[in-house]
C-alpha cells in the first residue's frame, strides 16, 4: 500500500513540474468527456441544424458574407462560427469523408476545438491566481461540468465563444493583479487580443460585456482606470478593427444594413425587451439551473460562497467577483434564458471554488455541507433513473449498453460524497472527475444510441436515401424541424396544407413527402380527389422533444 501511494504521489510530482504535462492530462481528461457521441449524436434541434445547414449553404453557393438558413436571411450572429464551420467541412471533402456536407460531426469540430481552447485557457488564466496544482483542478471543473460536455457536441457559437472570453479574462486578470508592473508580457497581450476580436467576430458585443461590466466594477473599486494601459487598447482597438471590420462593411453593403437592423434590433434587444418564443424563464433561473450545469462542482461552488463574500476586498476574490456578478445579473434581468448563457462565466466560479478549497474553507465542517453535498451523486443517479425510464416509455427497452458506466459513475460520485465526508476534499474532487467522465460516456456514448424514438429526422432522411431512384425531390407537412433541412437537402419544400403535400406529389418525377399523422386524412382526401395514389413507404413513429408531442410520420412517394 506505502509503496502505490508514492508511486502516485511521485507521478503526481512529476506531472506537476511542467505545464506542458499537466496540459496533456488535461486535453485527455477533455477529449474522455467531449468525445462520446461526438459522432453518432443526431443534429440536435433546432439551433445546431440552423448553424450548421447555413455554413453549408455557404459552401453551396459560395458566397461567405451572407448568412442564410434556405431562401430566409440569418442575420443574427456575425459570421466567425460560419467560417470556422465551412473550413472544418472543406477541410473533411478535402480529405475524402464520404457525404461531409451532411456529416453533422465536421461542423462540430470548431466547438470541440472551443472546449478545449477554454480547458486550457482557464488553466493558462487560473495561473494569475494559484500555482500549477491549483490552475489544473480549476481547468479540470470546466473540462467535466455538464455544460461545456454538451456544447462540445454542438456546431454552435458558445464553446468557442467561451474560450475567446477565458483570453480576455485571463488577460485582464493579469493587468489587474499586476497593476503598477507597466507592462505585461507580449503573449499576454496577444491571447488577450486574439481572444477579444474572434469574439467579436463570433457573437458581437457579449465579450465586451464580460470584459467591460468587471473592468468598470474594478476601475470603480480602485478609483482609477489606468491599470487598463497595459493592455495597450489603442493598438488592440486597431487590431480588432482589422479583424473584424471587412465583413461587418460587406454584410452591411450586402444586406443594404438589414444585418445590423436584424441582429441588433431584433435579436439582441429582442432578448433584453421581451423574451423570445420559448426561452422565457424569471430571475433566479441561472441560480437554480446552475447545480445541473456545473455539475460536479457546483455544490462545492455554492459551499464556497461565504468564502467569496468575507474575502471580496482581497485583489483575487475582488476579480473574480467582478468576472461574474455584473454579467450574471445582467443574464438574470434579460427576459430570454438558456443554461448556457453564463457558460462564460463559469471558469471564475471554478476559480472562486478552488481557492476556497486551497485555504480548507470548503469542507464538512460547513453548515449543511454533509448533507448538500448529497448533489454530487444526485445527478448520475436522476440521470439513470431518467434515461431508462425515457427508453423504456419511448423505445420499449431500457438503455443495456449505457447502464454500466452510468452505474459506474453513480458509485464514483457516491465515493466522491463519501470522501468529502471524510474532509478528503481534493480527492472527492478527483472522484467527481471520475464520475464525470463515466458519466459522460454513458449518456453521450451509448444512451442516445438506443433513444432512437428522439432521432426523428435522420430516420426520415434515411427513408429519403432509399428510396429507389436518384436524387428525389423531398418535401414535408407538418414536421418543419431544421435537422431535417440539413439532412435532405437546402431544397426541402416546407408545405403547409394537405393539398400542397398532393400537389406536390402530382408535379411528377421521382418524389418523396413526410405527412404528419395530424394533416394526413386532407391529404389523402385530396389525393382521391385528383385521381392519384401515391405509395405509403413507410411511417416513422417517435418524439419530439422540441414540440414536447409524440409523432406519426408517413412517408409518400411516386415516380419510381
Amino acid at each position: 500500500m506505502t509503496l502505490r501511494h508514492v508511486s502516485v504521489a511521485q507521478l503526481a510530482s512529476a506531472v506537476e513540474r511542467s505545464h506542458a504535462r499537466l496540459c496533456a492530462v488535461l486535453v485527455l481528461l477533455s477529449l474522455v468527456c467531449f468525445l462520446p457521441g461526438f459522432t453518432t449524436l443526431q443534429p440536435m434541434d433546432r439551433d445546431e441544424p440552423r448553424y450548421a445547414q447555413a455554413s453549408k449553404q455557404m459552401l453551396e453557393t459560395g458566397d461567405f458574407v451572407d448568412i442564410r438558413f434556405q431562401e430566409e436571411a440569418r442575420h443574427k450572429k456575425p459570421v466567425g462560427i460560419y467560417w470556422m464551420q465551412s473550413a472544418s467541412v472543406a477541410v473533411g471533402q478535402a480529405l475524402g469523408v464520404p457525404e461531409a456536407r451532411t456529416t453533422i460531426a465536421l461542423y462540430r469540430i470548431p466547438s470541440l476545438l472551443g472546449a478545449l481552447a477554454t480547458v486550457l485557457l482557464t488553466y493558462w488564466a487560473a495561473l494569475a491566481f494559484f500555482g500549477r496544482r491549483g490552475a489544473f483542478l480549476t481547468a479540470a471543473l470546466m473540462a467535466t461540468c455538464v455544460i461545456l460536455m454538451v456544447e462540445a457536441r454542438l456546431a454552435k457559437t458558445d464553446a468557442m465563444l467561451t474560450a475567446c472570453s477565458v483570453a480576455v479574462m485571463g488577460g485582464l486578470a493579469r493587468a489587474y493583479l499586476s497593476r503598477g508592473a507597466g507592462v505585461l508580457p507580449r503573449r499576454a497581450l496577444l491571447i488577450f487580443w486574439t481572444g477579444f476580436a474572434l469574439g467579436v467576430l463570433i457573437k458581437g458585443p457579449l465579450v465586451l460585456m464580460f470584459a467591460g461590466l468587471a473592468a468598470a466594477t474594478l476601475s470603480y473599486k480602485e478609483r482609477s482606470a489606468r491599470w487598463l494601459l497595459t493592455l495597450r487598447p489603442w493598438l488592440g482597438l486597431a487590431f480588432t478593427l482589422a479583424v473584424v471590420l471587412p465583413w461587418f462593411v460587406a454584410i452591411a453593403v450586402k444586406s443594404g444594413g438589414e444585418f445590423f437592423a436584424a441582429s441588433v434590433g431584433k435579436d439582441m434587444l429582442g432578448k433584453v425587451g421581451t423574451a423570445q418564443k420559448y426561452h422565457w424563464a424569471p430571475p433566479g433561473f441561472y441560480l437554480l439551473s446552475f447545480f445541473a450545469t456545473f455539475w460536479p462542482g457546483a455544490i462545492l461552488a455554492a459551499i464556497a460562497v461565504p468564502f467569496a463574500w468575507i474575502h471580496r476586498r482581497e485583489e483575487q476574490v475582488a476579480f473574480a467577483l467582478a468576472w461574474i456578478v455584473p454579467s450574471w445579473i445582467v443574464f438574470e434581468a434579460v427576459p430570454t434564458k438558456l443554461p448556457h448563457y453564463t457558460l462564460p462565466l463559469l471558469p471564475a466560479v471554478a476559480v472562486l471554488t478552488v481557492m476556497a478549497i486551497s485555504r480548507h474553507f470548503v469542507g464538512p465542517h460547513r453548515p449543511a455541507a454533509k448533507l448538500a453535498t448529497v448533489l454530487i451523486p444526485f445527478i448520475p443517479v436522476g440521470l439513470t433513473v431518467g434515461l431508462s425510464a425515457v427508453a423504456w416509455s419511448f423505445d420499449g427497452l431500457p438503455p443495456f449498453r449505457a447502464l454500466p458506466f452510468l452505474a459506474v459513475s453513480s458509485l464514483l460520485a457516491f465515493w466522491a460524497w463519501w470522501l468529502f465526508v471524510r474532509s478528503r476534499v481534493v480527492r472527492s474532487l478527483w472522484a467527481s472527475f471520475a464520475a464525470s467522465a463515466f458519466l459522460a460516456i454513458g449518456v453521450f456514448g451509448f444512451a442516445q444510441l438506443d433513444l432512437r424514438s428522439l432521432k426523428i429526422s435522420d430516420r426520415l432522411a434515411e427513408v429519403a436515401r432509399l428510396v429507389p431512384c436518384e436524387s428525389p425531390k423531398v418535401a414535408t407537412l407538418g414536421y418543419r424541424e431544421p435537422s431535417l433541412v440539413f439532412l435532405t437537402g437546402t431544397n426541402l419544400d416546407m408545405l403547409d396544407t394537405g393539398a400542397e403535400a398532393s400537389a406536390f406529389l402530382r408535379q411528377g418525377g421521382c418524389r418523396v413527402v413526410f405527412v404528419d399523422r395530424r394533416f394526413e386524412g386532407e391529404f389523402r382526401a385530396e389525393n382521391e380527389r385528383l385521381g392519384q395514389q401515391p405509395v405509403l413507404s413507410t411511417r416513422v413513429h417517435g418524439f419530439n422533444i422540441n414540440s414536447g408531442r409524440r409523432v406519426d410520420i408517413a412517408a409518400y412517394a411516386t415516380g419510381f
